[in-house]
């Protein structure tokens, strides 16, 4: 297994790369990473600030003869999304990820890489510290907590900040140039359920639903890969009803912007029906395997016998909250008809807990187009309102509009086609950009958002292309030579 990322090129952005992934970031533990940056800054002798939610912003001056370009940020964020398979034991607060080279890739071995944004953060780094780049003044933006709330872009100030073009760098797909993306918003469902006394006689068991791919929420959400929460509830309403299932417990997923791999659930079933449950849990298992054949190969559901379980849900509140979860929007809700190809709106059911007296369900609803947005969480609304429940929305964040008539997406596309010998294309995102956000505190940003290669990202199997990688960071020392006059 090569670990030595430093002999890849460019060796600066990669060496800054490595060092990220030996720094513990996951979202909302960012401590440690924003002292790391700041201390890069000031080594550098340049005017480093830390804002008051935790940004860090970073400046340097333009080179000799430069001094006249437009101002321009670049951007990206400084958490990263902590998923692990299973059976990797790891704890994201505290151990370095293991990355490693994979031949045309590199990965992580069995967590996420943190590609995204690490790309993005380790570009910026190796900007600021080159001394033959020419560029005008540059403004390195670092926001927190990218991935659970955009809280870094949601607290940014006015006048923080003089540039006149953003450069987010925190995109998936070499040669393809950004100009818009989806805005979306937390719907948080709850129902409150009387905890009963299992029945003496019950089987107790636990259900697992597992080797889904997940990924992310808003760029895989098309290739329509299984939700461990949906699953198991198909799974429920047919036992219950058959078999006298009843829950105890149930964790489904984990965060709110990966599509959730798996599904763990305390359950009882009526003496007597042992045999026939068992054979129908295999039976469900090989019809959805053939349903997932193609987008989801990996996927098994397990049962083991488990020790005696004191409390379930009463019959009401586990029928209503079954019919909930079944009825609850999930997946692509509507393709755009302005852009071919691209996701207007969707909707992942990402956690769903069952625990103390509590059910709880958390979907992100994405959407390019606000009213959609809005439509889709009453929609949420209304399913747990039919059941008993009440939803909370919170986390709306807007989209960012796309606009044709840029003068550095012109600019950009010209230097792509120069260099490269094609015109990159130029897309919307079914994801949350920062751009938005940071657009509505600085109207006068021109933004375009750019990156590598990455696949898979909010998942495991996370990689960032090596050969993209490179085509990346000579795109934006191009760019930055190439920055138009004020």
């Amino acid at each position: 297994m090569n670990k030595d990322l430093k002999s890849l090129k460019p060796e600066a952005l990669w060496r800054h790369f490595e060092t990220l992934t030996q720094i513990p970031r996951p979202s909302k533990k960012e401590e440690r990473i924003i002292q790391m940056v700041k201390e890069f800054g000031e080594k550098l002798g340049l005017e480093t600030i830390v804002d008051g939610v935790g940004n860090v912003i970073i400046k340097k001056p333009a080179t000799p003869g430069m001094e006249d370009r437009k101002g321009v940020v670049l951007q990206g964020h400084l958490d990263m999304v902590p998923q692990a398979n299973s059976d990797k034991k790891f704890n994201f607060e505290t151990d370095p990820i293991e990355a490693f080279i994979d031949g045309d890739w590199v990965t992580a071995d069995g967590t996420t890489l943190g590609a995204d944004n690490g790309m993005g953060v380790a570009a910026a780094m190796a900007v600021l510290e080159a001394k033959d780049i020419a560029h005008g003044s540059i403004e390195a933006l670092f926001t927190i907590d990218e991935e659970t709330g955009m809280t870094g872009a949601f607290g940014l100030k006015p006048g923080m900040l003089q540039g006149d073009i953003l450069l987010n760098m925190d995109s998936e797909d070499e040669g393809e140039l950004y100009i818009g993306c989806a805005g979306g918003i937390n719907a948080n469902s709850k129902l409150k359920y009387t905890e009963v006394d299992a029945p003496q006689d019950d089987l107790n068991y636990k259900i697992t639903v597992a080797g889904l791919k997940g990924g992310h929420s808003g760029i895989d959400i098309p290739l329509y890969r299984g939700n461990a929460n949906k699953i198991m509830f198909r799974l429920f309403r047919k036992a219950a009803k058959d078999f006298g299932l009843k829950i105890s417990e149930v964790q489904g997923g984990s965060l709110r912007n990966a599509i959730p791999r798996e599904a763990h659930a305390q359950v009882t079933v009526s003496k007597g029906n042992e045999a026939g449950f068992l054979k129908f849990v295999k039976e469900f298992e090989a019809t959805l395997k053939s349903e997932y054949a193609t987008a989801d190969p990996g996927l098994k559901i397990t049962m083991e016998s488990t020790g005696k379980i004191s409390k379930v849900m009463d019959g009401k509140s586990q029928t209503a909250f079954i019919n909930a979860i079944i009825g609850c929007p999930n997946n692509v809700i509507r393709m755009s008809s302005d852009m071919e190809g691209l996701v207007e709106t969707s909707t992942n059911l990402a956690v769903v807990t069952v625990k103390n007296g509590s059910a709880d369900a958390l979907s992100l609803i994405r959407s390019s187009v606000d009213s959609a947005k809005y439509d889709l969480a009453d929609m949420v609304d209304s399913v747990f309102a039919l059941a008993g429940g009440q939803t909370i929305l919170e986390g709306d964040y807007p989209g960012w509009k796309p606009n044709p008539d840029s003068a550095i997406l012109e600019e950009m596309k010209e230097i792509y086609n120069n260099k490269f010998g094609k015109i990159p294309e130029i897309k919307a995102i079914h994801a949350g950009l920062e751009c938005g956000l940071l657009g509505g505190v600085y109207p006068n940003f021109d933004m375009i958002s750019f990156g590598p290669t990455i696949r898979f990202p909010h998942s495991p199997d996370e990689k960032v292309n090596i050969k993209t990688v490179e085509m990346f960071w000579d795109f934006l020392v191009e760019t930055l030579k190439h920055i138009p006059k004020k």
